[in-house]
């Protein structure tokens, strides 16, 4: 179901309604949304998805508003059903008229949504709509609620016959919830109903959950043209403008047989100038930092006729501190006047500038003409599951106590730290637990020695490790005996006058 209207009536606020959520970005301020956005709903036991589009305009004339109107006519030819959004307080306009003209076109069924429609006397205006020629017209709240429940009727109604595959579903929660019932009836409790879980809301260690992969980066250094060409298709506006992506894009797809889950990020700029800007631009990298959060590994675009800046640091840290895991793409690569040894110079380069980069694989691509793309997603696949890796606690000890031999950690402060054993506590990332005394001691140099030793021994290419430091107290032994035979050892050495007189 695809929600469509000229800009600023409300279409993105109807589509958080739906779908339960601030998926889009809302603001009183035309020419917000510009891709297409996709989330799940569910009303009256049918599940649909929902497309959130730009506003129709026949003639925007600007070159991103050109682009947002193909991505808006390419929902419209997808969708199984339009919501033609319009405003009740504006009245019928001009450019819902044309707006109006492009929708007869379409081959799905169309209702049409009056929007702000909060009173009883807008709800009257909005039969003035009838006149398009539609009749099944809802005068509605967005932003209040009012009228939504209706409108959610007619589009389940009008939805196409449920799929061989949405029945199975339900079939299978059948079962899983009949089979809770009986589990919590022999133990003699209420049964409580199981939750309809999306992807985004599985647990972080069920392994069947794709990976969601984030492309994130500075401004115009190519994150949506990756996107797109990992995909095969124009799925999100491509401009040499910065700040043109705002939304974070998930999108589907089968990579080599394994379902992944692509997210493209807007740039996140410096902070100041995120706080000087407009609210869509302050919203955009709020959201591009969620999604950093929400992912298992981030692709870090870099512009290569570029050398690394404070702000590509300043993004790759964001990754680093959420713990996901990072593989760096050097994108436009084939502008770049090079040799056999130009890759390596820069990423020796890179390594140097930025060393708390070091774990992460560095890929040369370009995103316009598709060279070596698939090696960079390929690399991210591979780090989204070194991330879920368990090692044993006696292999680690093994190595941790080889480390400790062979360069013991230096005295802080006249307290040496002394380890005892550790073990694995979490993954995603990998996190280790290190006991002993005045571990609190560590300098992080030492710290950063024992990550490299694991490393080097079970490998996790690509993803930070975490190491935590606990106290452990000692252990108090009673005092030691003065002689052997108070120890119960052999009996103490007699003097010779004793043996003389013996």
């Amino acid at each position: 179901m695809a929600v469509v209207g000229r800009p600023n009536v409300g279409k993105s606020t109807l589509f958080n309604r739906i779908v339960g959520g601030r998926t889009a970005i809302v603001e009183d301020r035309a020419r917000t949304t510009r891709d297409r956005l996709y989330s799940v709903a569910e009303w009256n036991d049918r599940r649909f998805v929902v497309v959130d589009t730009g506003g129709l305009e026949r003639r925007p004339g600007d070159p991103i508003e050109e682009k947002v109107q193909d991505q808006a006519r390419l929902a419209i030819s997808e969708a199984d059903l339009i919501v033609f959004v319009v405003d009740a307080a504006a009245g019928e306009t001009p450019s819902d008229t044309e707006a109006a003209d492009l929708l007869r076109m379409a081959q799905a069924p169309v209702l049409v949504a009056v929007n702000k429609a909060d009173n009883e006397r807008r709800e009257l205006e909005a039969a003035e709509f009838h006149r398009m020629g539609w009749e099944e017209t809802y005068p509605i709240s967005a932003l209040h609620g009012r009228g939504v429940a209706d409108l959610l009727d007619a589009i389940v109604w009008a939805l196409p016959p449920e799929s061989g595959s949405e029945l199975e579903r339900k079939r299978r929660e059948a079962e899983l919830e009949e089979a809770a019932e009986w589990a919590a009836l022999e133990d003699g409790i209420n049964a409580v109903p199981l939750e309809r879980a999306s992807d985004d809301e599985l647990r972080d260690d069920d392994p069947s959950r794709p990976p969601r992969i984030a492309i994130v980066g500075r401004p115009n250094v190519g994150k949506s043209s990756l996107l797109n060409s990992l995909l095969g298709e124009e799925r999100v506006i491509v401009s040499d403008i910065p700040g043109t992506t705002r939304d974070a894009i998930d999108t589907s797809l089968q990579w080599q047989g394994r379902p992944v889950r692509l997210v493209d990020t807007a740039g996140i700029r410096r902070r100041g100038k995120v706080a000087s800007g407009p609210a869509a631009e302050r919203f955009s990298a709020l959201r591009a930092i969620k999604a950093i959060g929400r992912a298992d590994v981030a692709i870090l675009v870099l512009d290569s006729q570029d050398a690394l800046t404070a702000q590509d640091a300043h993004v790759a840290g964001y990754v680093v501190e959420e713990g996901v895991g990072l593989v760096v793409a050097l994108n436009k690569w084939d502008l770049v006047e090079k040799d056999e040894h130009t890759f390596d110079e820069y990423a020796a380069t890179l390594r140097r500038d930025a060393a708390f980069l070091s774990f992460a694989p560095i890929v040369a691509i370009s995103a316009l003409t598709g060279l070596r793309v698939g090696r960079a997603l390929d690399a991210a696949l591979v780090i989204a599951d070194e991330r879920r890796r368990r090692v044993a606690t006696a292999e680690l000890n093994r190595v941790l106590r080889d480390a400790a031999f062979r360069q013991p950690a230096p005295s802080v402060r006249g307290r040496r730290p002394r380890f005892m054993y550790a073990t694995q506590a979490a993954i995603e990332p990998p996190t280790f637990v290190l006991f002993g005394s005045d571990v609190g001691h560590v300098h992080f140099s030492y710290e950063r020695y024992l990550e490299n030793r694991i490393r080097d021994a079970f490998g996790f290419s690509g993803t930070p490790i975490r190491l935590l430091f606990r106290e452990r107290s000692r252990i108090d032994l009673p005092p030691r005996p003065r002689t052997r035979a108070a120890a119960g050892g052999r009996p103490a050495r007699r003097s010779r006058t004793a043996r003389a007189t013996r």
